[in-house]
C-alpha cells in the first residue's frame, strides 16, 4: 500500500473513516484491494479499533466488504448500487432546498455562486477533486441552510458511493452541464421559490443517469 502520510483530526474514528473512504472514492485503494488493518494502522497512525470502526461504516455505505475468512477489501465499482444512491440523495438534496431557501441569506447566496465560480473553474481544468469539492460546498449551503439535523449523517451514507463513479466520468458534458443548473438553483433560491429550487435542486442529483449514457471517450473506465 502507498498512500501519503495525511495529518490527524482530534477523533481517531472520524480520522481513520474520511481518510479510507477519501482513498477509496479517489482510486487510491482500488477495487478488490484487501485492506490489512496493520497496513492501516501504520499508514493512519491509529490503533485498531477506530480503523474496525470505520471499516463498518464503509461497509454499511457500500464501499467495503467483508468476503469468506474475514477477509476485507474495497468493494467493486457497481453502476446499480451508484444510481440507487443518486436517487436518495436527490431527494435529501432536494428536501434541503426545500426547507433552506427561506432561510437564505444574502451572504449563503453569495456563497452559492462563489462555490460555482469555482466549480466552473475546476472543470475547465479537469481538475476533478477539486470540482467535487466546489459542488459539495455549493450543495452544503443549502443543507445547512434547512437546519435538518439527520440531513448530514443521511447523506454521509450515500454521497460517496455516488462521488465514486462521479469521479471517475466527471470531464463529460453532463458535469459541465452542472454549472448551468447551478445557476438556475440560484437564481429560483434568491426570488424565494423554494418548490422550484427543490425540483431543480433534484434534477441537478439526477444527471448521472444520463453521464453514464454518454460517458466521456477520455475519461477513465478502468473499474466501470
Amino acid at each position: 500500500m502507498s498512500l501519503s502520510p495525511i495529518e490527524r483530526p482530534v477523533s481517531l474514528r472520524d480520522h481513520a473513516y474520511t481518510a479510507i473512504r477519501d482513498a477509496i472514492v479517489s482510486g487510491a485503494l482500488a477495487p478488490g484491494q484487501r485492506l490489512r488493518d496493520q497496513e492501516l494502522e501504520d499508514w493512519l497512525g491509529v490503533s485498531r479499533t477506530p480503523i474496525r470502526e470505520a471499516i463498518a461504516r464503509l461497509e454499511l455505505a457500500g464501499l467495503v466488504r467483508t468476503r469468506r475468512a474475514k477477509a476485507t477489501e474495497v468493494a467493486p465499482l457497481d453502476e446499480r448500487d451508484a444510481l440507487a444512491a443518486q436517487r436518495i440523495a436527490a431527494s435529501l438534496h432536494a428536501l434541503a432546498a426545500h426547507d433552506g431557501v427561506p432561510q437564505l441569506t444574502s451572504g449563503n447566496l453569495e456563497a452559492m455562486r462563489a462555490a460555482n465560480a469555482r466549480f466552473a473553474e475546476a472543470l475547465a481544468r479537469a481538475a476533478v477533486d477539486e470540482a467535487l469539492a466546489a459542488d459539495d460546498a455549493f450543495h452544503e449551503v443549502l443543507v445547512i441552510a434547512s437546519a435538518n439535523p439527520l440531513l448530514p449523517s443521511l447523506l454521509e451514507q450515500v454521497t460517496p458511493l455516488l462521488r465514486r463513479l462521479e469521479r471517475a466520468r466527471f470531464s463529460s458534458l453532463a458535469g459541465r452541464d452542472s454549472v448551468a443548473a447551478h445557476d438556475r438553483i440560484i437564481e429560483l433560491a434568491a426570488a424565494g421559490d423554494a418548490t422550484g429550487a427543490a425540483a431543480a435542486t433534484r434534477e441537478n442529483w439526477l444527471t448521472l443517469e444520463r453521464l453514464l449514457a454518454h460517458p466521456d471517450p477520455t475519461a477513465s473506465s478502468t473499474d466501470l
